[in-house]
């Protein structure tokens, strides 16, 4: 929590210093210079992201990314022992189960402790010691792997909510420019569209920037969720091979 709020807020500092450091300036002297000779706002870059909700988007996406970023790097770490026999040279007895717990938690280090394999081979071989019962340690298996898609899920509704919330922005910034466009209709009417025409680039440059950025965060969304699955199906296959199969 205290890391996300960090990110966030080192995300609204940089861009914002950005915004009012080059993108805003720049814009600017590029619509005076078209306004004096008579043409409507360039489509530049910086004149299309100049708009404050152009700029919360793009907050958002820099915390958005860093979100999927560190689930990222929580799954990759520990990817490693799903190749490594954590059980090896140990009978599975159910008067050697302990001695396998032990090892689990003396050879592992403690930055993988927690990972999804260990805590699932430690809660499957504690119930099998309790009941000496193969049953009870497959259902064991089963319902940590539910209980981690489920974890997964919560952890993963922010980033659900940002994806929704930055298309919900740049609707936003095309209602208000839509709303400007309509009250300079009596100046379109005497022969003057250059504020109308720059205010309808307000609606559509934030409609246009909000839909790019709700499409780059939903492909990486889409990845993490793809190896959030993997990790999931690689610990049940772990499971069956190292453990289940030698129990029986």
């Amino acid at each position: 929590m205290i890391k996300s709020i960090l990110a966030l807020v080192i995300s609204i500092i940089v861009v914002h210093m950005v915004y009012i450091g080059y993108i805003r300036p720049e814009a600017s002297m590029l619509i005076e210079i078209a306004q004096q000779h008579g043409h409507t706002a360039p489509r530049d870059g910086v004149v299309i992201l100049k708009d404050y909700e152009q700029e919360i988007c793009l907050i958002l996406l820099f915390w958005g990314c860093f979100l999927i970023a560190t689930n990222y790097l929580t799954i990759l770490k520990t990817n490693y022992l799903f190749s490594v026999d954590l059980i090896k040279d140990q009978d599975t007895d159910d008067l050697e189960v302990h001695s396998i717990i032990e090892q689990l938690d003396q050879q592992i280090p403690n930055d993988c402790q927690h990972s999804p394999l260990v805590r699932t081979l430690r809660s499957a071989l504690w119930r099998y010691a309790t009941t000496n019962n193969i049953q009870n340690l497959s259902d064991a298996i089963e319902s940590n792997l539910e209980a981690l898609a489920i974890r997964q899920d919560s952890e993963n509704t922010m980033i659900r909510y940002l994806i929704w919330a930055i298309p919900s922005i740049g609707f936003i910034g095309t209602v208000r420019g839509i709303g400007q466009a309509l009250s300079q209709a009596d100046q379109a009417l005497a022969g003057d569209i250059a504020g109308m025409t720059d205010s309808l680039g307000i609606a559509f440059n934030s409609t246009l920037v909000a839909l790019l950025i709700s499409i780059l965060l939903m492909f990486l969304f889409h990845q993490l969720q793809r190896l959030q699955d993997s990790q999931i199906l690689d610990t049940q296959e772990y499971c069956e091979k190292y453990l289940l199969s030698r129990i029986k």
